[in-house]
């Protein structure tokens, strides 16, 4: 397990604490604090990929924002254990037919399980690029079969659960009186045949029960034995099944994206509220993350705007720059991404490592205006993930009034909260000394206000993949990304 305030070694914990970490919380649709049910640890659970793919930037915002959780909760003192899950099977593709993974496998004419781990492999290699720490587990779905099939069994037992008539096994959803308190969907509003459940004719009682167990029917691979005949499981009851178990009966805290809330998360609820004893919540507060745009539309394979980490990597750009991108923006607000705020935000993290290395000059000072400013930007992450309002400090800082020990010592202190490398000098691509010249040369013809020279020269400097910029304190340059 983590134990928080591990890579906060500038400050002891406590001179981080604050008033407490709120977030909203979908279900109470209030804002409310996280706490530790066992009194030792926050338990969280997020939603993890379904491997039959590569993650685009899309689904890393929401990945992100279990790692944004940890590091608030560490930078007070607080412990967590965070389980995610991995959906290697169960998964239904959006044609109701075919399992996503099985229709990878045929299309990449692979093994079913050699895609899943490859996928899952590039899945983690991206959340390290990106900075997000890696979860306590990672259980995947084909290998906790067994404590599926045991809570339905569960349910069938307590009657919320039945076989239909074409042999899967449903939950029975009439059976669970606040199902839609998550979603706002009422049963008697919903219509047949919503997203992942489709089912022959006749199969269900009512419409809105969903699959926990699905008949293998004519499918060969990813199939299991079970009480109820061959199959393999419907895509809900794996979390609920993989939470309870992981987390010890009870989730604090359940992340994931905004489009889980109905119908994974709403079925979710209403079978792990079934499965703990004594009724109530199996989950305390549940958080979601909306919607990331890119360039103005929703990212998707049908509209042609698929980004990938891979991609931001291949022009040449920090991947760390889509995790500031992201930092820029309320977690619960639509976010539209572009390649040009992506730029920027690269020249920024390099512009800021640059002045870190020559603070490290000055000894590091934790005076009593650097103190209150932590607090401050704490306290903004403490605010339901305030990381727009943190960054706007973090941006006062490098040009503010402070001296520099003071902005070495907040650097220091901010960068285990932040997760941007802020102290990381990288290897930086060395001029060659006719680039170095040609620098020199407009900048004797901008202090000349030989202004045609100037051009023709900045010209000359991009052909040599160099971009020049003139700002207030003089002439800044950078490698042009591709």
């Amino acid at each position: 397990m983590k134990r928080a305030g591990s890579d906060a070694a500038v400050l002891k914990p406590a001179e981080h604490k604050s008033e407490g970490f709120k977030i909203y919380d979908t279900l109470s649709r209030e804002i409310s604090a996280v706490s530790a049910s066992n009194g030792e640890f926050v338990r969280i659970y997020c939603c993890g990929p379904t491997v039959y793919r590569d993650a685009h930037v899309g689904n890393l915002r929401t990945f992100l924002l279990a790692d944004l959780v940890q590091r608030t909760l560490a930078f007070a003192g607080v412990k967590s254990q965070l389980v995610q899950n991995i959906t290697d099977v169960g998964h239904m593709s959006e044609d109701f037919e075919e399992d996503k993974i099985i229709a990878q496998s045929k299309l990449e004419k692979k093994d079913p399980f050699s895609v899943a781990r490859e996928y899952e492999a590039r899945f983690h290699q991206d959340c390290r690029a990106l900075n997000i720490r890696a979860a306590d587990s990672y259980p995947r779905a084909s290998e906790c079969i067994d404590l599926m099939i045991d809570s339905i069994t569960k349910l069938i037992a307590d009657g919320l659960a039945y076989q239909g008539e074409d042999g899967s096994v449903y939950f029975d959803a009439a059976r669970f009186p606040s199902y839609g308190a998550l979603s706002g969907n009422r049963l008697d509003a919903l219509k047949p045949g919503h997203r992942y459940e489709f089912t022959e004719g006749g199969a269900k009682r009512f419409h809105a029960d969903w699959a926990l167990w699905k008949a293998a029917g004519s499918r060969s691979e990813m199939i299991w034995d079970t009480p109820w005949g061959r199959g393999f499981p419907g895509w809900h009851i794996e979390c609920s099944a993989m939470s309870l178990k992981y987390l010890a009966g009870k989730v604090d805290l359940h992340i994931g994206g905004i489009d889980l809330r109905f119908p994974h998360h709403e079925d979710e609820r209403a079978q792990s509220n079934s499965l703990i004893p004594g009724g109530g919540e199996a989950v305390t507060l549940w958080l979601h993350g909306e919607h990331l745009l890119f360039e103005g539309r929703k990212m998707s394979k049908s509209s042609g705007n698929v980004v990938l980490l891979s991609d931001v990597i291949a022009r040449g750009i920090d991947p760390l720059a889509i995790r500031f991108c992201f930092m820029e923006n309320r977690y619960r607000s639509q976010m539209d991404l572009s390649w040009s705020s992506i730029q920027a935000a690269h020249l920024t993290l390099e512009r800021w490592r640059k002045s870190y290395q020559s603070w490290l000059k000055s000894p590091a000072n934790l005076s009593e205006r650097v103190n209150q400013l932590i607090a401050e930007i704490a306290s903004a992450f403490n605010n339901d993930l305030d990381t727009p309002r943190a960054m706007i400090s973090l941006r006062g800082i490098e040009r503010g009034e402070l001296e520099d020990g003071e902005k070495r010592a907040l650097f220091e202190a901010l960068d285990p909260l932040f997760g941007l490398d802020l102290l990381k000098q990288r290897e930086a691509k060395r001029l060659t000394k006719e680039a170095e010249a040609l620098l020199e040369k407009r900048k004797a013809a901008r202090a000349n206000r030989d202004f045609k020279l100037s051009d023709q020269v900045r010209d000359q400097l991009s052909l040599l993949g160099i971009e020049v910029r003139d700002t207030s304190e003089g002439q800044e340059w950078s490698w042009k990304i591709n």
